[in-house]
């Protein structure tokens, strides 16, 4: 079988490529990927060299994705811009991305005639106070980026409905583990940590926020797509839920730093207080998360201090230009 992943040289599709190939011995992978700032050749390094096509191009693009999913038996949709602080100064390209490009991919699938996953988010159904969303929830995105991401998961729905197109959904809570770019929480407390910089925290930090070590998402996506049922979408909640602030303490330990690194910075606007996914509907279909948020973040840490050569040149490009405009201060 092969797979085209859109999006397969960022952080989670860098993951669930990984993930195809060591299940699926006879597999082989086409990733196509536009190599923004997010998406990195050096996320593939140690894959089999031989069993994985690297196509460089934009999923916006229809004769780059028709001519990428040709010969394939299914795509998996990555591919997004994603990060809520960037849609809020510049929405357009997740407009761009987000909803168009989902929508050339489906329309490359529907004519190919294979299943297309669409790996989407929790914030699709923006801030709940108790409980848990389902996948029944409503949609009621709060920012540019979710915004996006629910445009793409409707235009799937549309296909199903209209095309009977063979199209499903993942949506998943905040992933986190090694690759993962230093704009988000995670690896950004991580690496300011361990250089002895402030951890900038919005607000109070009592967001909360679940959390899902990126091996057991994609576990999940790669269930759904051998398993999951056409027009249907499946919610993937991580283990533990905790409030920002307290993970920003949990890598202060980790890391062996002290509280006073914390630095309380204007919160973002519109942000969602809390996100939580049921994830009964997913589970029926077989999946447990194997990896608690302590044991999962231990790792993680542990990845980002033996791993210098693959942040080093992030932390020193443009990020660093990001970082003063985003936090009103320069890292070291």
């Amino acid at each position: 079988m092969r797979i085209l992943v859109a999006g397969g040289a960022g952080f989670i599709g860098s993951a669930y490529v990984r993930r195809r190939l060591a299940e699926h011995p006879g597999d082989s992978v086409r990733v196509l990927d536009k190599l923004t700032y997010a998406g990195r050749r050096e996320n593939l390094d140690g894959v089999e060299p031989e069993r994985v096509e690297l196509v460089e191009g934009d999923i916006a693009d229809g004769d780059v994705v028709a001519a990428a999913m040709d010969g394939c038996d299914a795509t998996v949709n990555f591919a997004a811009e994603s990060h809520v602080d960037r849609s809020i100064h510049s929405p357009g390209e997740f407009i761009q991305t987000d909803v168009f490009g989902a929508f050339v991919m489906l329309e490359a699938a529907r004519h190919a005639g294979i299943r297309h996953l669409q790996v989407s988010t929790d914030e699709v159904y923006g801030s709940i106070d108790s409980g848990s969303f389902s996948e029944a929830s409503p949609l009621q995105p709060s920012s540019p980026y979710s915004a996006s991401k629910a445009g793409g998961d409707l235009i799937v729905g549309a296909y199903r409905h209209t095309y009977g197109t063979d199209a499903l959904i993942v949506r998943g809570s905040n992933n986190y583990g090694p690759r993962q770019h230093p704009e988000k929480l995670i690896p950004l407390c991580i690496l300011n940590a361990l250089a002895g910089d402030p951890l900038p925290v919005y607000g109070d930090g009592l967001q909360v926020r679940n959390w899902i070590y990126v091996e057991d998402f994609c576990a999940a996506i790669d269930l759904v797509l051998e398993r999951g049922e056409a027009g249907e979408a499946y919610n993937v909640g991580g283990p533990d839920e905790l409030p920002n602030i307290e993970t920003v303490r949990m890598i202060l330990e980790l890391t062996g730093r002290d509280e006073s690194l914390i630095e309380h910075v204007p919160d973002r606007p519109g942000h969602d207080r809390r996100y939580s996914l049921s994830s009964d509907k997913v589970r029926a279909l077989g999946w447990e998360p194997s990896v608690t948020f302590r044991d999962g973040l231990r790792q993680a840490v542990d990845w980002y201090r033996d791993n210098e050569w693959w942040w080093e040149p992030v932390r020193s490009g443009e990020y660093r230009d990001y970082y003063e405009r985003q936090y009103g201060r320069a890292l070291r």
